[in-house]
């Protein structure tokens, strides 16, 4: 028996999933609530799934075949796109918005120019980025709340595929003063650094990796500051409180302090963390999504940097 759902309800259900309010989702469509509640639950009756809970404190909140839905649902609606935009030999141009994910430490570096790439590309899809560590970025990406993510394979589990676009290995940063007592040198070893204070970036997944750099060597780092924050962290370090590890190599030595940190490449064998396009096994992705793969893909291929080394090519990772 075929399911009679419309596209009409699917677009509505996305718009109360993504906004969570249904009065939001009507203001929104320019539709009374009363027609957007009625399209919902037609849409549940015809599914035969309840796709919200109604929670007086919390509002509306996805059950688990909410979430499914909602996680293929704008693979759907843009095929039906280009089916009326074939039939009526119209443009086959992209439009409508794409949400993607970064991984925070990430954005700073990359966002802007890929932003400014994908727009002249494709002038037509509004693209929104979503910031969040490891963890969350894959809760996203499982939640349809985006489609793609660029991140690191720190704590990828099972459920995504992931295509490698980049290596970067790990660095220290110093204070000025601990550089210049180094006599100029570039690289070193993290050894060498056993008895400073030790400052840790440790959001989700990225704090174990650097951890482990020590347990590689059967050392004990002697933390002095913990921070979920990439600037707060270079800021300690110029201020002189300690060195830190980081993998995003950064030119720029000044930091919001008004000191400066000075990078320095490792002569330890470490493995790199890889800058990965992260998506979901078991969806196909939107044409959208495969456009910002590729700007992605092109300007990873074009960028030359000291510790971020092209791969030469994009390889699947399981």
């Amino acid at each position: 028996m075929t399911t009679a759902f419309t596209l009409v309800q699917l677009s509505y259900f996305s718009a109360v999933a993504r906004l969570e309010n249904m009065t939001a989702a009507a203001a929104e469509l320019s539709v009374t609530q009363s027609t957007l509640s009625s399209a919902i639950s037609q849409l549940e009756r015809e599914l035969a799934v309840e796709l919200f809970t109604r929670d007086r404190g919390r509002g509306l909140q996805l059950t688990p075949a909410g979430r499914a839905l909602l996680a293929r649902g704008p693979a759907l609606l843009e095929e039906a796109e280009l089916l009326a935009s074939s039939v009526r030999s119209a443009s086959e141009a992209l439009s409508g918005e794409l949400s993607v994910g970064i991984y925070a430490p990430l954005a700073p570096f990359r966002a802007p120019e890929i932003l400014d790439r994908f727009e002249a590309a494709f002038p037509e899809v509004q693209l929104t980025f979503f910031e969040g560590d490891q963890g969350s970025l894959q809760e996203a990406l499982h939640d349809g709340r985006c489609e793609v993510a660029l991140m690191y394979d720190l704590g990828v589990d099972h459920r995504f595929a992931r295509t490698v676009i980049d290596r970067v290995p790990p660095h220290v940063i110093v204070p000025e003063a601990r550089a210049q007592a180094l006599a100029g040198r570039s690289v070193v070893s993290l050894r060498e650094f056993a008895d400073d204070p030790f400052i840790l970036l440790n959001l989700p997944h990225t704090g174990d990796y650097y951890l482990r750099l020590f347990r590689q060597l059967g050392l004990e780092p002697r933390i002095r500051h913990v921070s979920l924050g990439y600037e707060t962290v270079r800021s300690y370090v110029a201020r002189g409180h300690g060195y830190s590890i980081l993998n995003q190599w950064l030119d720029q030595s000044l930091t919001y302090s008004g000191k400066r940190v000075v990078p320095l490449r490792l002569s330890d064998e470490f493995p790199p963390t890889e800058v990965s396009l992260v998506q979901r096994r078991d969806i196909s992705p939107t044409r959208k999504a495969q456009a910002f793969v590729e700007v992605c893909r092109d300007i990873y291929q074009g960028s030359e940097g000291v510790s971020t080394p092209s791969i030469g090519r994009n390889e699947p990772s399981h």
